[in-house]
């Protein structure tokens, strides 16, 4: 089984189209449902049917990896907690993203450096196909696409000041999601996410 994939290429965190998507999930939609929503409903607000299905697959995938619990925190909570927990659902779906911010944004803040240097992202690629050898066959748009979507996630979560400056501004993760990530045992998103110089 590979340890990375380059799903994430499809789409950053899509907040809002997220919180309709954790709404729809609480009623365990069948296939019939699931499909009225998004294609006659068009719960995601999508001129494309194309796009509309390739980013509810996307955010169904990532969203499927948090119980009934974080779909609520998702999809009825503030702004803040809602970002989080989708971060910790993309982190779950893509360790390529997880690893990068362990990796490298956390390695930049521990040297104390404020702009996160994406020239370090092929380096990173390189380590991670010692890691996994099906890294190897990512095209160089494949890789540029991840890198795009990698610090637009970053920026939604308020990790970056923005995917212009990239300034790294990492937040203190809020009480609920440490305490469901807590009760989750989820170490490795906790890692990930809670970036303490």
């Amino acid at each position: 089984m590979t340890l990375y994939h380059a799903q994430s290429s499809a789409g950053s965190l899509m907040i809002a189209e997220s919180r309709r998507i954790a709404e729809l999930l609480l009623q365990k939609p069948d296939e019939a449902a699931w499909s009225h929503a998004i294609k006659v409903e068009n719960i995601l607000q999508k001129t494309s049917p194309v796009t509309a299905h390739r980013q509810a697959r996307l955010i169904r995938k990532r969203l499927e990896l948090v119980d009934d619990e974080g779909l609520k925190l998702i999809a009825a909570n503030t702004t803040e907690v809602s970002t989080q927990m989708l971060l910790l659902a993309a982190i779950r779906h893509s360790r390529l993203l997880g690893d990068f911010m362990i990796d490298v944004y956390r390695g930049q803040l521990r040297k104390l450096e404020t702009i996160l240097d994406v020239r370090q992202w092929d380096a990173f690629l390189h380590e991670c196909e010692q890691r996994d050898p099906s890294v190897l066959d990512w095209t160089p748009v494949t890789r540029a696409k991840l890198l795009q979507v990698t610090l637009r996630i970053l920026a939604e979560a308020k990790y970056l000041e923005s995917t212009r400056g990239l300034r790294m501004t990492p937040p203190l993760l809020h009480p609920r999601v440490l305490a469901y990530l807590s009760s989750q045992k989820d170490h490795y998103a906790r890692e990930a996410m809670e970036q303490l110089k």
